[in-house]
């Protein structure tokens, strides 16, 4: 595959820069009235690939949602990443995955590596064992033609006293971004290295250097706009892409209403930048 920035760069310049979540919780499985188990799963996934692909640059699959069906609930995850590798829109797994040694090169080959089982065109991952930690992983990944982001400053308020503490001057958030661009520097049209911040709030980082996406999360229900994604993320170079979840599920299950929920919301944000 081409590398994930450039096949990023231009799916955002096609379908614009709406990251629609495919999160099936329970009560969202409840209100679409699917049973909670894989059966209802595998019927949610469907209408979601039908309604997104090729609508929206990018899905998120939060994994958690399916693991918690066991091997048949993987099973219908790795179905839908599959479905989804066949159309223009692309896959950002978030499953947040982050060690060290054997166990990181683990990760690598179940999501990254060239013909991984669970193969998504990027994926989530936690750095917080140390950005260096993460080195396997992203070596993988851009072997494979695939991308990252790492979580930097996350919405939730328990996140505060590790990403905001500092060292040697510098915060832990930022030096997270920093090590994105250090990765991303040179790379045109964009690195494949995205940092994870939430849309919710000022985020206080310097993201003038990072060259990569911006996943940020909390468009819709948790209280972001299209309005206010702008000016949190003034100065960013690069691209964002602002997430949102139950505010475009809500519209199904018919797939209609739910392609109209996120062209809708995708046509706001083009219209607010």
């Amino acid at each position: 595959m081409s590398p994930f920035g450039m096949r990023l760069h231009a799916a955002v310049a096609e379908f614009g820069s709406l990251c629609a979540g495919v999160d099936p919780h329970p009560a969202l499985l409840a209100s679409w009235g699917l049973t909670d188990d894989a059966d209802g799963l595998a019927r949610f996934a469907e209408a979601c690939v039908a309604a997104f692909a090729g609508h929206v640059a990018v899905v998120k699959p939060q994994s958690a949602f399916f693991e918690r069906h066991g091997a048949r609930g993987i099973a219908v995850l790795e179905g839908l990443l599959e479905a989804f590798a066949g159309t223009p829109t692309l896959t950002i797994l978030d499953v947040k995955r982050g060690d060290i040694g054997s166990t990181m090169d683990g990760y690598a080959d179940a999501y990254l590596a060239v013909g991984a089982p669970l193969g998504a065109d990027a994926v989530t991952l936690s750095p917080y064992l140390g950005f260096g930690s993460l080195s396997a992983a992203l070596d993988t990944a851009a072997d494979a033609g695939r991308g990252a982001f790492v979580l930097a400053r996350t919405s939730n308020p328990e996140g505060a006293p590790v990403q905001l503490a500092e060292f040697g001057g510098r915060r832990t958030a930022q030096s997270m971004a920093d090590g994105a661009a250090a990765r991303n520097a040179g790379t045109q049209p964009l690195g494949d290295v995205g940092v994870v911040v939430g849309a919710t709030r000022d985020h206080g980082l310097d993201l003038s250097a990072l060259n990569g996406p911006v996943l940020a999360p909390g468009l819709g229900a948790q209280g972001a706009g299209p309005a206010d994604i702008a000016p949190i993320f003034a100065g960013v170079q690069g691209l964002v892409l602002p997430a949102a979840s139950r505010s475009v599920l809500a519209a199904g299950p018919a797939v209609p209403s739910l392609r109209a929920a996120a062209t809708s919301l995708r046509d706001e944000l083009a219209a607010a930048v």
